[in-house]
């Protein structure tokens, strides 16, 4: 693509910094609007400097990756009404002998997880939860959301379902799913033991401190009652500080052990008008109505069998995936087929969804399309082509800082749309077996680079605000506080999952 005309250029540039700076600094004080209005206003920018037209940008927005995004979330919801959140929690608890341990966990719970149902996913199932987890056991949080980003970011680049660009990749270069997956899941599984390393490296001290022993008693009470009574919301737009969330949760403890006493004692009307106690074993209630011996055992019954069905849905939107089935179109059947199971009003469900992420997005996306349309990523790529074929270790490096340069300036999927096939033709020439090395390499090169900074992915960022916006425990995960850990591990990780890249 050739240069556009200087103006154009300036004010496209300009557009995208903007853009930038507000998405990593969000309450800049010349323009505190936060990083969802930064999106748009960059976006609208690249209209008004006319680098794009508006028709051009309603087409940039990739409504694939949004539907995928917006299913998944309400999966998620269901998911943790089902308690899928309780019974992870005690797989990753069980046992643990400390932080170290609970971070390797989570490291290789989150790889797994991401290349099954796309990191994204991961991320948003499981962020808040790790906040309790760190909260329970008294840690600081900041090692696992590090953790659970990173390692997700990693175990997705193992599939053609992992993440958005590996899609195009796979479809692109015609690459079958086995394939692809013999490819890079060993680069994968050795790149998540190596970034779980470096995490372990870079926190030893901090999570050395054996800090289990010194939280008191009431604390423990109330940070076991709120994992257990945790509920998954990704658009409260506040939280509640530390005390209050303590306090309601000894709340609900107190009332917890109330209710699970031996005996319920409860005041029912007479027939003849009267208020009379009357004893009554413990059963199942619903909205803290107490419920009769065969009603609570039908309600317990029907609550097992809705459990089973969001699980086999579940299962089944992975089945279909993996089957090659359309991402989006699968997560959204998925959504609706468990808001029909529901049987009740979605509104409550979709109220948790995080609405202000899909904007966010939406105006990246035509952002970045604007920045492309400027030339300035295509002459980066021309001016290094000659330099970096894959048949030469140092064309390999170079092609590899081009990547990871351009997946967090671009973003990696216009990225991968970018170089993809102008880097399998070049390698092409070579062989075709050279032409899937290529591939698998943009893929894995484009994938890694989302942990260099935190707008490198959507994971990154979807850690970030869901752990901001936590009611429970609340965490702000700042850009430099991950760039401190992202450049380093990056480029560790990279280097050797590039040795065991195959295809």
């Amino acid at each position: 693509m050739a240069m556009e005309a200087p103006l154009k250029v300036a004010l496209g540039t300009l557009a995208f910094v903007v853009f930038w700076i507000l998405a990593v600094f969000p309450a800049v004080p010349c323009l505190p609007i936060g990083r969802t209005a930064g999106s748009l206003l960059g976006a609208l920018l690249m209209v008004i400097f006319r680098v794009i037209s508006p028709e051009e940008a309603y087409s940039a927005i990739d409504l694939p990756i949004l539907g995928l995004l917006f299913g998944t979330m309400v999966v998620s919801v269901f998911l943790e009404k089902a308690d899928m959140f309780k019974y992870l929690g005690h797989l990753l608890s069980w046992k643990s002998r400390g932080g170290k341990d609970l971070l390797l966990r989570i490291c290789l719970v989150s790889a797994i997880a991401s290349a099954l149902f796309t990191n994204d996913t991961c991320c948003v199932v499981l962020t808040e939860f790790v906040l309790n987890v760190a909260r329970k056991n008294n840690l600081p949080p900041k090692p696992f959301l590090l953790a659970l980003a990173s390692s997700s970011n990693i175990g997705s680049a193992a599939t053609p379902i992992g993440n958005p660009q590996n899609l195009v990749i796979a479809l692109q270069s015609g690459m079958s799913f086995v394939e692809f997956l013999s490819g890079i899941v060993v680069a994968m599984l050795v790149g998540v033991v190596v970034n779980a390393a470096i995490l372990l490296c870079y926190f030893w001290r901090l999570l050395s401190a054996d800090k289990d022993e010194d939280v008191d008693s009431a604390a423990a009470v109330a940070a076991e009652v709120d994992v257990n009574l945790h509920r998954f919301s990704p658009a409260t737009m506040s939280h509640l500080n530390i005390k209050n969330s303590q306090a309601s949760a000894s709340d609900a403890s107190a009332q917890s052990s109330i209710s699970g006493a031996a005996n319920l004692r409860c005041r029912t009307s007479s027939a003849d008008g009267g208020v009379t106690d009357s004893a009554m074993a413990p059963n199942p209630s619903r909205d803290g109505i107490c419920v009769s011996g065969d009603d609570g055992a039908s309600t317990t019954w029907r609550t097992q069998l809705w459990k089973t069905c969001v699980y086999l849905v579940t299962v089944g939107m992975l089945i279909s995936l993996l089957l090659g089935l359309n991402m989006s179109w699968t997560a959204i059947t998925a959504a609706l087929a468990l808001v029909v199971l529901d049987f009740k009003d979605a509104l409550p469900c979709l109220e948790k969804i995080s609405y202000s992420l899909l904007i966010f997005f939406s105006g990246m996306f035509i952002t970045v399309n604007g920045f492309n349309k400027t030339g300035i990523p295509s002459a980066l790529w021309e001016f290094v082509e000659p330099y970096a074929q894959i048949d030469t270790v140092g064309g390999v490096a170079l092609l590899s800082l081009v990547i990871l340069l351009l997946s967090n300036v671009a973003s990696n999927v216009p990225t991968v749309l970018l170089l993809g096939a102008r880097v399998a033709a070049s390698a092409a020439i070579v062989s075709l077996a050279e032409e899937m090395r290529a591939w698998l390499i943009l893929a894995w090169v484009s994938t890694v680079a989302g942990n260099l900074s935190l707008l490198g992915s959507a994971a990154n960022l979807i850690v970030c605000e869901q752990a901001r916006k936590a009611k429970s425990f609340g965490y702000n995960l700042s850009f430099l506080g991950h760039l401190v850990f992202g450049i380093p591990s990056t480029l560790i990780v990279t280097a050797i999952g590039l040795v065991f890249v195959r295809s």
